[in-house]
């Protein structure tokens, strides 16, 4: 498990291993996350981006990241890479996409939820809330109940008085397990409180 680590450690001093139950880890500078891309792709065979994620580690700083996970297709593999964009305040790191195509629309999510720019990237707009949205759905301070918004098109607004109504937390927040989970999916995340829907009230509550 740790072969990959040590191989990336000896041709890229400014790796650092990074705790993991899972799956071989690392951190990886974000001024030096293509060269370390480009190498484990072309290199040492790790030619499939399963996924990327944003992260917000709320009062650490640097506060944003971004998770990946790569697949050797040949040896059937994992690696998890990690790095940090700098300024927290308008947080930063480059597009992987021109290495790993598959990265574009996870990263225009990542942007999207996070606010993380991806420096590079052919079309960083966003996939799931409109443009002009003033939030960041996933960041630390957005409530889990959600923001009550405007309508994006004015006229359909104007014409119907309405907003965007936030979405009931139908089970309650969405938690990933992290004790005795030996796969990835095993620790998908799931609604803390099975006892309620859309459908049957919280316990406790009026509706």
């Amino acid at each position: 498990m740790d072969t990959i680590v040590d191989t990336l450690k000896a041709k890229f001093s400014f790796v650092t291993p990074r705790p993991a139950n899972d799956l071989p880890a690392v951190n990886v500078p974000a001024e030096r996350l293509l060269e370390v891309a480009q190498g484990l792709r072309d290199e040492l065979g790790y030619d499939m981006l399963l996924d990327l994620c944003g992260v917000d580690w709320d009062k650490d700083l640097p506060r944003f990241g971004v998770i990946y996970h790569l697949y050797h297709s040949g040896k059937k593999t994992y690696l998890r890479l990690a790095t940090l964009a700098p300024d927290s305040a308008a947080p930063v790191v480059p597009s992987v996409s021109g290495i790993w195509p598959a990265a574009d629309w996870h990263e225009r999510e990542a942007y999207d939820m996070f606010g993380v720019k991806f420096e590079g990237h052919p079309n960083l707009t966003r996939i799931l809330m409109w443009e002009g949205y003033p939030y960041h759905p996933l960041r630390k301070e957005f409530p889990l109940a959600g923001i009550e918004t405007e309508l994006p098109a004015a006229d359909t607004a104007a014409a119907t008085g309405a907003k965007v109504i936030a979405a009931p937390m139908m089970g309650g927040p969405f938690q990933a397990g992290t004790q005795d989970h030996h796969h990835m999916s095993d620790a998908e995340p799931r609604a803390g409180d099975q006892s309620w829907t859309e459908d049957k009230p919280k316990p406790g509550s009026q509706g």
